[in-house]
């Protein structure tokens, strides 16, 4: 059966005019899965809010996201030691500062020492538009190196809403158990529950679909996620 086929298929078998439990949902995003490799879980949550760009956040997943994301720690002296033993792939000073002046970007998130923050900041415009600039706010601006590179290695991600209003995150693999899929799926909503701006009013999310890389979207019923 050729590609074109097997996404018609797929797609059949999902009712679009009806919400699925998320429950459901899982078990059926695994049903009509396809391909053969090990697709990203990805959850797609549609945001009933004009100020789209005060939507943004963090959350720890309990589960892993099933990808090891590579770190870079931006720091001197003892704290050099203390981003290694905790599990940094790259750690650094000026070095690294230069490096990535020069076109290197091969990691997913960046860390940072209060005291490497003047230099860092130069690097704003490479940084920033990858969305991979150290912020306080996010607790990657830390002291604490230790804590922030386990938690980043463990399953930490960063959330924000894109310009039409929708926050894309993946939520771990389609070969996680269902369990560990809807323990993600349900800490990742609450989050953006919980971190709901003050000024947001009525109902705040519009809607939840569920897919896996290549599959179809299945509809949530959300308001059976909320704890």
């Amino acid at each position: 059966m050729n590609r074109g086929k097997q996404i018609k298929e797929a797609r059949s078998q999902v009712d679009k005019t009806r919400l699925y439990n998320a429950d459901e949902a899982v078990a059926l995003m695994k049903k009509v899965k396809f391909v053969k490799f090990d697709e990203t879980v990805d959850l797609k949550i549609k945001i009933a809010y004009k100020s789209y760009q005060n939507i943004r956040g963090s959350v720890t997943l309990p589960a892993g996201t099933g990808k090891d994301k590579k770190v870079l720690v931006i720091c001197k002296g003892d704290k050099q030691k203390e981003a290694r033993d905790a599990g940094a792939d790259h750690v650094g000073a000026e070095d690294m500062i230069e490096k990535i002046k020069g076109g290197w970007i091969d990691f997913e998130a960046v860390v940072a020492t209060p005291e490497m923050m003047k230099e860092v900041g130069k690097l704003g415009q490479i940084l920033g538009k990858k969305g991979l600039m150290p912020k306080p706010k996010s607790g990657t601006v830390t002291d604490d190196v230790k804590g922030i590179v386990k938690e980043l290695k463990g399953g930490r991600v960063e959330y924000k809403a894109d310009k039409t209003g929708v926050i894309h995150m993946g939520i771990g693999k389609v070969s996680f158990e269902d369990g560990a899929i809807m323990d993600n799926l349900k800490t990742f909503f609450n989050q953006i529950i919980k971190d709901k701006p003050s000024d947001a009013k009525g109902n705040y999310i519009k809607s939840v679909h569920i897919c896996s890389t290549m599959g179809p979207g299945i509809k949530i019923n959300h308001k059976g996620i909320e704890r």
